[in-house]
């Protein structure tokens, strides 16, 4: 905490810290700006690549300029709007459930049944991620890379300069990305023949392409098997490699979860044994929580999903409740490895959650569907309130008010979730097409991978065909396997050596790691989209990560030299910032047409 007090150095015209205007403004901004335009490009995200990349940094650093005039103490009202914009997008990231319903041929419900559905379990999410903070934030101290990265981005966004250069870039990037969205919809064969998306490209400029070249190498490997695949019979005539290729991803991802969750469950259990327990009344008054009235909240949401569910949605109460449970479980487990990884396997959740009923004699589609449905999203808003935990305990924010906030954005998020669902299928009805049945129809930009496996996933309950199998160990072999090589590897003091020792050992380790042995978690997005997409994906982290070799220089410091100011965070790289402007400006243009056809239908 700073130890100057805000209230003599802010202008006259901001709100007192603490103040409700103060807490007003703060909201306005994050519900009506921030969240949206994080919302709008995960809901656009998931409808095309089939994930979405989070808006923390973003909401981070507009939300700064918003606080810039309180000083250091502005680092908590920035903490607040991201965490209350991560929340919007977060929930706005799946609407693809509501695509998933359409595809499987569900009756659609009232919209407001959906997003009280919606809301009430994003409720329970956030109470069960809270509930576990004090053991994953707290006792464990799980670093939580990305919430880290947004904690040094509030604290060193104080310079007018640096938040200029963030805003051109982060500005650069959207007219770049909206023009080539444009691009597209004018000249067809950029998108039909070519599939090149902005979206894509921006979000292989996030993460490096030590992610994005295993996509294109999975990809590259199922289109070389598509003929043999036919000729065995797994796949048809005229059926692409994605139809199978999905099948095989996610086991790919189970495999390799079952290796990382493993190394985790043993690493939580020595940080609990090695840790020594906090002596009573050292606890800050930033970090106190009422736990009673938490597992009161807890309790109430989760008969509240239960209610809407059984009376509203009609479900069965054993598989909503049987949803509820293994909540409680994976949002700890998937924590876990968030905070370790920086990756939260929700698709793996999901599939398992789906396994698991199908053992139980589950046979429903659309039952299967809406009791994952609530695995899927309490374990992405959970896992989300740990990361901005994270965040918060770095910075020694509130913890009870960035849970308001939080829950603010919850509610915002339910009601967009919805919306943006039957804005982007009202204009653009091939989403509403099941792309597992109408394998030949040219989808454009639309590659809706997480619903296409999704929805795979869910209509395998209780019909799993021979090769549907075969399929699955396959995949969960090559996930296991290549993992547990993947560790050993990394375990060689000697190979780690080489490949850090210099530019040759460099090249080696980076073959290693994105071509030959590369993560199963990468190189199984091949497997879920359309060859074009992967390698408009491999592109963008290709250039990213060549920019970011090429220019390689000592961190810049916010004072402007080495020793003032703190070092500036390698998410804020010229990269990241230009990738997530790719992003939002294709999303935010796609989203104007869509309304504009929406419209024209209306009127």
């Amino acid at each position: 905490m700073s130890s100057s007090s805000p209230e003599t150095s802010r202008p006259g015209w901001l709100p007192a810290v603490g103040s409700w205007k103060y807490h007003l403004l703060l909201s306005v901004v994050a519900i009506f700006v921030l969240g949206p335009l994080g919302g709008i490009a995960a809901s656009y995200m998931n409808f095309s690549l089939g994930f979405f990349v989070g808006g923390q940094v973003l909401a981070g650093i507009l939300g700064s300029a918003v606080t810039y005039g309180y000083g250091p103490e502005g680092k908590h009202g920035a903490n607040f709007m991201q965490t209350m914009a991560a929340s919007v997008a977060s929930m706005c990231a799946m609407s693809v459930l509501i695509q998933a319903m359409v595809w499987l041929g569900m009756p659609q419900p009232p919209a407001w049944h959906l997003m009280l559905f919606v809301g009430c379990v994003g409720m329970f999410g956030v109470g069960v991620g809270m509930l576990y903070t004090p053991l994953l934030v707290d006792r464990l101290q799980l670093d939580y890379p990305s919430g880290y990265a947004v904690a040094n981005i509030l604290r060193a966004l104080t310079d007018k300069r640096l938040l200029k250069a963030s805003i051109a870039k982060l500005g650069g990037g959207t007219g770049v990305g909206a023009l080539v969205a444009w691009l597209t919809e004018r000249v067809p064969w950029l998108s039909g023949t070519l599939g090149i998306s902005a979206s894509s490209i921006g979000a292989g400029m996030v993460v490096g392409s030590r992610i994005t070249v295993p996509a294109i190498v999975g990809g590259l490997v199922g289109h070389a098997f598509t003929p043999y695949l036919r000729s065995i019979g797994w796949l048809g005539a005229e059926e692409p490699f994605r139809k199978i290729g999905f099948l095989i991803g996610l086991a790919m991802i189970c495999g390799a979860a079952v290796v990382d969750l493993a190394l985790l469950a043993v690493q939580a259990f020595q940080r609990v044994r090695d840790r020594a327990p906090l002596a009573v009344g050292e606890v800050p008054a930033w970090k106190q929580v009422n736990v009673p009235k938490l597992l009161a909240w807890v309790v109430f949401w989760g008969v509240a999903v239960v209610v809407v569910a059984t009376q509203l949605l009609e479900q069965p109460l054993g598989f909503i409740v049987f949803g509820l449970l293994l909540s409680l479980l994976f949002v700890l487990v998937n924590g876990i490895a968030y905070g370790i990884t920086d990756q939260n396997p929700i698709s793996s959740a999901f599939v398992i959650s789906v396994l698991l009923m199908s053992l139980l004699g589950l046979k429903n589609p659309l039952v299967g569907l809406m009791a994952a449905s609530i695995l899927l999203i309490s374990t992405s808003v959970g896992s989300d309130m740990q990361q901005d935990r994270s965040t918060g305990w770095r910075l020694g924010t509130d913890r009870v008010i960035q849970f308001r906030y939080q829950v603010v954005g919850i509610i915002m998020g339910a009601v967009l979730c919805v919306g943006l669902a039957r804005v982007f299928m009202s204009a653009y009805p091939v989403l509403a097409i099941n792309q597992l049945d109408n394998p030949r129809v040219d989808v454009g930009q639309w590659g809706s991978a997480m619903t296409y496996k999704f929805v795979g996933a869910i209509r395998s309950l209780g019909t799993m065909s021979g090769y549907t199998v075969k399929a699955l160990l396959l995949g969960l072999g090559l996930g296991f396997g290549i993992e547990v090589a993947r560790k050993l590897l990394k375990r060689n003091a000697r190979y780690q050596g080489f490949v850090q020792g210099s530019r040759t050992g460099f090249a080696v380790g980076w073959t290693m790691d994105a071509v030959l042995l590369s993560s199963p978690y990468a190189s199984s997005f091949g497997g879920f989209v359309n060859l074009s997409l992967s390698v408009w994906f491999g592109v963008g982290g290709i250039l990213s990560s060549l920019w970011n070799t090429l220019t390689k220089k000592p961190a810049p410091h916010a004072g402007g030299s080495p020793g003032e100011g703190e070092a500036l965070p390698e998410d804020m790289s010229t990269t990241s910032l230009v990738g997530g402007g790719l992003i939002a400006g294709e999303s935010l243009f796609f989203l104007f047409v869509g309304l504009a056809g929406l419209l024209s239908l209306l009127w």
